[in-house]
C-alpha cells in the first residue's frame, strides 16, 4: 500500500515538472523525506493519542483511589462519630441505672453502738425443731407459720398471714401480764427475696394473741426502710425502700429505754425516737406477703437492760457480756457483735489505765476438752479484733474456762445463752 502510494505520488510529480520549466531535483529523495515526515507525523498522533487515553486511564485510576480514601475517611469519621455518640448514650445509660440503683455498701459495723440486754428472757435459735412444724416456743396469733430450713439453718416459715396484727407472739411464763421490762432490747434476723415488693415485717409492741392492744405504732420492716407511724428511714445507699436487685438477711436490734427507742438495721441506727408515751407490754412478729413468697426469721432474742457497762464494771471491777456472739461451734466473731466490742474500746480508750483479761465461757454442748478449746479460741479472737481497733496489746490478754463457770441452767435455750458468755476482767 505504501509502495503504490509513493508510485502516484511520484508520476504527478513528474507529469507537473514536465510541463514546467525543468528544474533538477532528486524526485526519489523527496518523495521518500516526504512519506518518511508523513508516517512519523501519523506516528506521533498515534503515540499521542495512546498517551492521552493512557492519562486518562491513570488519571481515572488515581481518582478512583482518590475517591476510595475519601470514602474510607468519611466512613472511618461515620463510625467514629456513631461510637462516640454510643459511648455517650451508653454513658447516659449507665449513669441513669446508678442513680435508679446505687450499690449497697459494704458492712463495717465501725460506729454500732447497738450493746444488748445482759439478762436474757427469751430465746429462739431453733434447736431440735422439726421441719413442717409449728415453733415449739410461739403461739400463733393467725396465719400459717411452721419450721422449715433455709440456706442451711432452721428458720420460722411465714407461708399465709391473716388480718393484721397477725403472726407469732413468744410463749412466756405470764402471757397476759407485761412482760417487758423497762430497759428491754429485741434482736433477730429477718430474709427478704430479690426483686419482691410489698413485703414486710411487723413488730407490734403488745401480745396480739393474750393482751389488750395500746397505742404504740409497730414497727414496719422493709428490705431497706423501716417505718415507725410518719417517720421513715432508709437504709444508706439503698434506691428504694420496698424492692431490691439482691436478695439478703438483715439483723433487725430494738432498744427501748423507759420511753426511748432506738431500732437497727444491720450496722446503721434507723431510727431514734426520744419518747413513746405508752408502756410496751409485749412483742407480736408478723408478715405481710402481697403475694405467695419466702418469709423467714431467725435467732430471736428478748433481753432485759441493765446499768451501763462500765458503771457495772465500777462496782464489780469486770463485767459480762452476752452481746458478742460467734458462729456455731467455731470462733468467728458475728457483725452484730461490733457494737459491745466498739462499747469496750472506747471505755479503754477513754480510761488508758484500764487493762482487761478477755475471758471466754461456753454452755455444756460438747464435750469438755472441746469447749475449753473453743472459749479459749474465742476469747482470743475478741482481744485481737480490740487491739485491731486500736487497743495497745499491753492492756489486754485473754483465756478460756469452757463450760466450767455456768451461770444459768444449761436445760433451757435462754440458760445457755446466758452461759455463751465474754467477761471483761481488771487486771
Amino acid at each position: 500500500m505504501r509502495n503504490k502510494l509513493i508510485f502516484l505520488i511520484a508520476m504527478m510529480l513528474l507529469t507537473g515538472l514536465t510541463s514546467t520549466a525543468q528544474i533538477k531535483v532528486d524526485v526519489k529523495k523527496k518523495i521518500n523525506r516526504e512519506a518518511n515526515r508523513r508516517a512519523n507525523a501519523n506516528a506521533d498522533k498515534a503515540i499521542d493519542k495512546g498517551f492521552d487515553s493512557m492519562e486518562e486511564g491513570i488519571g481515572d485510576l488515581f481518582r478512583k483511589e482518590e475517591k476510595k480514601e475519601e470514602t474510607a475517611k468519611e466512613t472511618k469519621v461515620n463510625a467514629s462519630k456513631d461510637q462516640k455518640e454510643d459511648e455517650a448514650e451508653q454513658q447516659e445509660e449507665e449513669a441513669a441505672g446508678e442513680a435508679r440503683v446505687q450499690p449497697q455498701p459494704q458492712l463495717s459495723w465501725a460506729k454500732y453502738d447497738f450493746v444488748p440486754g445482759t439478762e436474757i428472757i427469751f430465746e429462739d435459735n431453733h434447736e431440735g425443731e422439726q421441719n413442717g412444724e409449728f415453733p415449739g416456743k410461739w403461739d400463733m396469733k393467725s396465719g400459717v407459720i411452721e419450721n422449715a430450713e433455709f440456706d442451711g439453718s432452721n428458720v420460722i416459715y411465714f407461708r399465709e398471714t391473716g388480718n393484721a396484727p397477725n403472726g407469732i407472739v413468744p410463749m412466756m411464763k405470764d402471757c397476759k401480764s407485761d412482760y417487758l421490762p423497762d430497759e428491754f432490747t429485741i434482736e433477730f434476723d429477718a430474709y427478704f427475696e430479690a426483686d419482691k415488693f410489698n413485703r414486710f415485717f411487723w413488730v407490734h409492741f403488745y401480745d396480739a394473741k393474750n393482751q389488750k392492744r395500746n397505742m404504740i405504732n409497730p414497727l414496719k420492716i422493709d428490705i431497706n426502710s423501716i417505718d415507725f407511724g410518719d417517720t421513715k428511714k432508709l437504709y444508706p445507699g439503698a434506691a428504694r425502700s420496698n424492692i431490691d436487685k439482691t436478695a439478703k438477711w438483715r439483723h433487725i436490734a430494738i432498744s427501748f429505754n423507759k420511753r426511748a427507742l432506738k431500732v437497727y438495721m444491720d450496722d446503721t441506727r434507723m431510727l431514734n425516737i426520744p419518747n413513746i408515751t405508752e408502756n410496751p407490754t409485749g412483742i407480736t412478729i408478723g408478715a405481710y406477703n402481697h403475694k405467695e413468697g419466702m418469709f423467714f426469721i431467725k435467732n430471736i432474742r428478748i433481753a432485759q437492760g441493765a446499768v451501763p457497762l462500765y458503771d457495772k464494771f465500777l462496782t464489780d471491777n469486770k463485767f459480762i457480756t452476752t452481746g458478742i456472739r460467734f458462729d456455731v461451734g467455731k470462733a468467728t466473731i458475728k457483725p452484730e457483735s461490733m457494737g459491745t466490742i466498739n462499747y469496750v474500746v472506747k471505755m479503754m480508750t477513754d480510761h488508758p489505765d484500764l487493762n482487761f483479761s478477755v475471758e471466754g465461757h461456753t454452755d455444756s454442748d460438747g464435750s469438755d476438752a472441746t469447749n475449753q478449746s473453743l472459749s479459749e479460741a474465742r476469747a482470743r479472737a475478741v482481744m485481737e479484733k480490740m487491739i485491731e481497733l486500736g487497743i495497745s496489746a499491753e492492756r489486754l490478754k485473754s483465756t478460756g474456762y469452757g463450760e466450767s463457770k455456768s451461770l444459768a441452767d444449761n436445760s433451757t435455750s435462754e440458760g445457755k445463752a446466758q452461759n455463751r458468755r465474754v467477761e471483761f476482767v481488771k487486771f
